[in-house]
């Protein structure tokens, strides 16, 4: 079992999109990266507290590698854009992979330098140490899920029926 945890605009979308791959154990979305405590939505949306969203992915290595998770990762976000993703914008949207090993590290920068060629722009995604992790309130948990038709922003069919549980 290991964990990542990704930023990319909306964690709702992060979120569901990852929810359905095999080999996603589990996923909570939270704010992280900041300097608040405990932070609340929010208090994260004035963009004050230096928090992005993101999504904690708890998964299998076995049946999805680290680099099988960046590459769903690169297909729901546009690594370009500096804290944007879709119509949502704010440092608090900036697109991020936060790792707790750091033998991660270099293979994330590894898969960073492969997928440069196929953007003109540069990718601003960050790849840091995870610095802190709060969950966000309940209501954020499995959102898309619990509300059917609720926005996101994130095609959630670029997952192929193959790589769905």
């Amino acid at each position: 079992m290991k964990k990542l945890w990704l930023a990319g605009g909306c964690f709702w979308g992060v979120e569901a999109y990852f929810q359905q791959l095999k080999g996603v154990l589990e996923t909570r979305v939270g704010y992280g990266q900041g300097d608040t405590d405990r932070p609340t939505y929010e208090q994260v949306c004035s963009g004050q507290t230096g928090h992005t969203e993101i999504c904690e992915i708890v998964y299998d290595e076995e049946v999805l590698p680290i680099g099988k998770v960046l590459e769903h990762y690169f297909r729901i976000i546009d690594p370009t854009s500096l804290n944007r993703q879709g119509p949502d914008r704010g440092t608090q949207y900036r697109a991020g992979v936060y790792y707790q090993d750091e033998a991660e590290r270099p293979v994330i920068l590894e898969f960073i330098k492969t997928m440069q060629p196929h953007y003109q722009a540069p990718i601003v995604v960050e790849v840091e140490p995870l610095k802190n992790f709060y969950p966000a309130e309940d209501y954020h948990q499995d959102y898309l899920r619990k509300t059917p038709g609720g926005y996101c922003h994130i095609d959630l069919g670029l997952a192929k029926p193959e790589e769905r549980s």
